[in-house]
């Protein structure tokens, strides 16, 4: 489960576009957050994804991707030329393809490696899904199969792509736009593959061609409901609209860290066996394994993109980080697995954010007003470098990084000294004290097992 957001030009505050992504999955699935430089490929090559090989293009881009560790392809990235993507589980009547093929997140990554343009990237989508389809386990312990929406930006334009297997609709953005796990596009969008309607119209999904409507027609709504990503689309989409004119990096950082607000009642992620948030948290119950483990953002003005990215866990418990793709990314530590790794920027992090859903309404309090004074002097810093050198970019970007690694440890050391004064639901607290013992975080470390 995941939320994807743009808001263009005409939107925003500086005329910039400002795209954003939670990337929610299993919650010790953790994200490498990576940059891989572009390549020239000899004849005949070809690239391994996450389980299908098929051919290389002559020419591939540098991208800053943010993936789960055991895959290929990628949650959400951006290239070398400011394309930008992030993509979303959907769940339709076309059957699921088993066996396997191209991921969503593969089709990212190859088309972030491929296109220089928000619409060239949407073109490289539709003919690889054309041609091979997509498909294979996209669960890291727990089986998991579904088909994939995609949010493509640049810094000019950008556009909405949905599919149901080898069908596909597109719709380009006008202003301000979300994703979640629900399809979205009404009627056949702006593009469309050729037999989209048809096939519609040959599985009794609508009976006239004039009724068509690619969300009603293919969703499926049991998981579609479950998954509750309407809810969460209306959510992120009214934020953007009432922001509309004004909208900044720290709109969108809001956005993402965003919870239901119940009047007089501080909101706990213990609660309830279904429902989900923008900030994704994890918890017992068969549709809550989802936990929001990266989170991205990326400010795109033309010929200057800058990126702010988590690295880590719940946005509402990280900090984001500036980074720059030519400048290179600062060292973030050995690349998480799914164990614990307290040389993992990810893992250490994991300490801090499990020892505050002990006692969540209490113990984010005790981070929140120096979470937001601290991302607003990396901003300060990032607008006062606007032209600086590569050098003096990549020295910000570690610079920023040491003082959220110092700051996270001194949340750490403050949360811990909170006496605990409301104590997790049972079954979330099993749910808990189960993952952290299936990752062998040691008690020492975590006296939550």
């Amino acid at each position: 489960m995941c939320d994807t957001l743009v808001a263009l030009g005409n939107a925003t505050a500086d005329g910039a576009v400002i795209f954003a992504k939670n990337s929610d999955r299993e919650p010790d699935e953790a994200q490498i957050l990576e940059l891989i430089p572009g390549e020239v490929h000899p004849p005949g090559a070809t690239v391994k994804c996450t389980y299908l090989e098929i051919p290389q293009v002559e020419r591939t881009y540098t991208v800053l991707l943010s993936r789960p560790f055991w895959m290929w392809g990628a949650e959400m990235g951006a290239n070398e030329h400011g394309v930008v993507i992030g993509n979303e589980a959907v769940f339709t009547r076309v059957p699921y393809e088993k066996k396997a093929g191209l991921t969503g997140m593969d089709l990212l990554r190859l088309a972030l490696e491929r296109a220089q343009r928000a619409e060239e990237a949407l073109w490289v989508i539709v003919r690889l899904l054309e041609t091979y389809g997509q498909g294979g386990n996209c669960g890291f312990r727990h089986p998991f199969y579904y088909h994939n929406s995609f949010l493509i930006a640049d810094p000019s334009e950008a556009w909405v792509l949905e599919t149901a297997g080898r069908h596909w609709v597109a719709e380009r953005v006008r202003d301000v736009r979300t994703i979640s796990n629900a399809l979205s596009i009404r009627k056949a969008g702006d593009l469309a593959s050729e037999d989209v309607v048809r096939y519609a119209l040959d599985q009794g999904w609508c009976k006239r061609r004039e009724d068509f409507d690619f969300a009603t027609c293919y969703s499926d709504w049991l998981y579609t409901r479950f998954g509750d990503g309407h809810r969460r689309q209306v959510c992120t989409l009214e934020s953007l609209a009432k922001a509309k004119g004004g909208i900044r990096v720290t709109t969108l950082m809001a956005v993402l860290r965003s919870h239901p607000v119940s009047r007089g009642t501080p909101w706990r992620p213990d609660r309830g066996l279904l429902g989900a948030d923008v900030c994704m948290h994890a918890g017992f119950g068969p549709v809550r394994r989802s936990q929001s483990v990266a989170s991205f953002i990326a400010h795109l003005k033309p010929g200057r993109f800058t990126f702010w990215g988590t690295g880590t866990s719940a946005p509402c418990t990280s900090l984001f980080k500036p980074f720059w793709l030519d400048s290179g990314l600062p060292d973030m530590g050995r690349k998480p697995q799914g164990e614990y790794d307290p040389d993992s920027l990810f893992w250490r992090h994991e300490v801090l954010h499990r020892e505050i859903l002990r006692d969540y309404p209490t113990r984010i309090k005790a981070i929140c007003a120096q979470r937001e004074a601290l991302e607003a002097e990396f901003l300060s810093e990032v607008e006062r470098l606007s032209e600086g050198s590569i050098e003096e970019r990549y020295q910000l970007s570690q610079h920023c990084l040491e003082r959220s690694v110092l700051a996270e440890q001194r949340w750490l050391e403050t949360v811990r000294r909170l006496p605990l004064t409301t104590r997790p639901a049972r079954f979330y607290d099993a749910f808990w004290r189960k993952m952290n013992r299936l990752n062998k975080i040691p008690q020492e470390v975590l006296d939550w097992v």
